[in-house]
């Protein structure tokens, strides 16, 4: 079985959860629009939501991605068994993967939704204009790629 694609923002996502409790995300770090978001210049109480709504989206995006793995290892399993499985009644196991599969199909859509409800919440907040004919969910997958940091090492 193999393991799951590391998160890439989750050192970030480790860092802007602990904010509050040690010292403030090191600003050269970030990108121009994420550290206008985070700094608060145009409104006190707007970056504290659009902060605790990045909290939101980072975490939707990663259990977004844990549930495409999940579906893809279900997938998998399934696609192996099936192929030697003789006609007729399925067996108790290819029954116990197909039940797996849907449950693994619903925690896939209920993450995107997640995704796209903590998506618009953070675009609002944070005020930015997604452009037209652009899917959000696709946008901000974009956009977080482009201005959120990857690959900051977890503390162990």
């Amino acid at each position: 079985m193999t393991a799951p694609k590391p998160f890439p923002q989750a050192g970030f996502l480790h860092d802007l959860e602990r904010r509050d409790e040690s010292a403030s995300l090191d600003d050269a770090a970030l990108s121009p629009p994420l550290a206008r978001i985070l700094s608060g210049r145009e409104d006190a109480e707007r970056p504290v939501q659009a902060a605790t709504h990045l909290i939101q989206l980072l975490k939707a995006m990663q259990a977004k991605q844990q549930a495409a793995f999940d579906t893809q290892q279900v997938a998998d399993a399934l696609r192996r068994y099936q192929k030697f499985a003789k006609p007729g009644q399925p067996s108790p196991h290819i029954v116990q993967l197909r039940q797996q599969q849907a449950a693994a199909g619903q925690a896939s859509s209920r993450a995107r939704q997640w995704l796209i409800q903590a998506a618009a919440a953070f675009v609002r907040d944070a005020g930015i204009a997604v452009p037209a004919r652009v899917a959000l969910e696709v946008f901000i997958t974009q956009w977080i790629d482009a201005n959120v940091p990857k690959d900051i090492n977890l503390p162990t």
